[in-house]
């Protein structure tokens, strides 16, 4: 049976994962495809798991997993505990912020079904999908960490740094990931490239920025960041 393991790192989130929730469960996949959730709380110190909760409480047949990390460990290792729990056959990364629209699940599964994809990029900058106005330079950031990640994985991304990445289960589950924090998104670009007959294939799809005020958490030091793990994981077999 083919089920879509949604992994949904949260870390203060306590505004937005409820609505974040409700999209999730609302869209009907397509394909044949079932769902889960796998909700992984970074030990947030809002009542984000008051609000998760009180969602799983009020919907019982929404088949949800949900596990609470001690401590504050950071995204990538939110990841590494929702990769480990997911029982799908494909798994997707989801935020809890509202900026990607889970109603475009099906837009990545679209090349996993019909050209036997093995992992699929939802890109921000390709295709005719709305995107909020928001910062330059962190357009500018994004652009010049896919290239720079292309440059050693030898593939063509337009979007390395999104949120949206979609696994084959068996082959995400098979790679040693160690990134903690958002190195998460270049060590793992790194490591699927190296596996032989790989097949990537990127679409495009909508984005809903949040600024800062509106509780974006990732900056500049995150940037330089990605930047030492590409050339780490590019260069080393780490």
């Amino acid at each position: 049976m083919n089920k879509l393991s949604v992994v949904m790192p949260a870390y203060n989130e306590a505004a937005t994962i409820e609505e974040t929730l409700k999209r999730v469960i609302s869209v009907e996949l397509m394909y044949g495809f079932q769902k889960e959730i796998v909700i992984v709380n970074d030990a947030s110190k809002d009542d984000t798991e008051k609000v998760i909760l009180n969602f799983i409480s009020q919907h019982p047949s929404v088949e949800i997993q949900y596990v609470k990390h001690p401590f504050n460990q950071g995204k990538g290792a939110a990841l590494h505990t929702g990769i480990a729990k997911a029982g799908g056959s494909h798994i997707i990364i989801q935020d809890a912020d509202l900026e990607y629209d889970p109603e475009e699940f099906n837009i990545l599964l679209r090349p996993v079904v019909h050209a036997g994809a093995d992992i699929v990029y939802g890109s921000r900058f390709i295709g005719g999908k709305p995107h909020r106005i928001l910062f330059f330079w962190h357009t500018i950031g994004n652009k010049f960490l896919t290239f720079c990640s292309n440059m050693f994985s030898n593939l063509n991304l337009t979007d390395m740094e999104t949120c949206y990445k979609l696994f084959r289960s068996d082959i995400i589950k098979s790679i040693s990931l160690k990134e903690k924090r958002f190195g998460f998104e270049p060590e793992v670009t790194q490591k699927v490239a190296r596996i032989k007959n790989i097949k990537i294939y990127e679409v495009g799809i909508s984005y809903y920025g949040r600024t800062y005020e509106e509780g974006k958490k990732i900056g500049w030091k995150d940037g330089f960041r990605a930047l030492y793990c590409i050339l780490k994981y590019g260069l080393f077999k780490a």
